[in-house]
């Protein structure tokens, strides 16, 4: 074979390895992609798909949490738009979830709309304080 011919077999190799690592990068990200959406943005487009897993954030609604037998709780997540997503989730909440507080939820919405969570975040600000120098504030003043 002439240096050329090598050359361009050479070319062809790399290019079609480089297209094979894009589509299979591409569908790895498609299907671990979750979406995220806000009680607001739900309301004005409708639910995702059923069964697709998606993100739902916003802030647990004063009031909402209820706890049921075992580790089951439903509680309520708003935004600023007034909005509401009822969430269901079986499993043991983080320490800083609690009612006022930032939350994300992964789960899915069933086809009646219901979101069933599979994991909880709680959100909290940048201003971090350890407990223990709470406690000895609170103890000093």
């Amino acid at each position: 074979m002439r240096a050329r011919t090598k050359r361009l077999w050479g070319v062809g190799v790399v290019a079609a390895l480089l297209i094979g690592a894009v589509a299979l990068a591409s569908v790895a990200l498609r299907q671990h992609a979750d979406l995220f959406y806000t009680p607001g943005l739900i309301a004005e487009k409708g639910h995702p798909d059923a069964g697709k897993r998606v993100r739902v954030g916003g802030w647990v609604q004063t009031g909402s949490l209820e706890y049921g037998e075992a580790a089951d709780m439903a509680f309520l997540i708003e935004d600023t738009s007034g909005e509401t997503v009822a969430v269901s989730y079986t499993g043991i909440a983080p320490d800083l979830f609690r009612e006022g507080e930032g939350v994300v939820a992964t789960g899915r919405f069933d086809e009646a709309g219901n979101f069933t969570a599979e994991s909880i975040l709680a959100k909290h600000d940048e201003n971090y304080e350890p407990r223990e120098l709470k406690k000895a504030g609170q103890a000093s003043s």
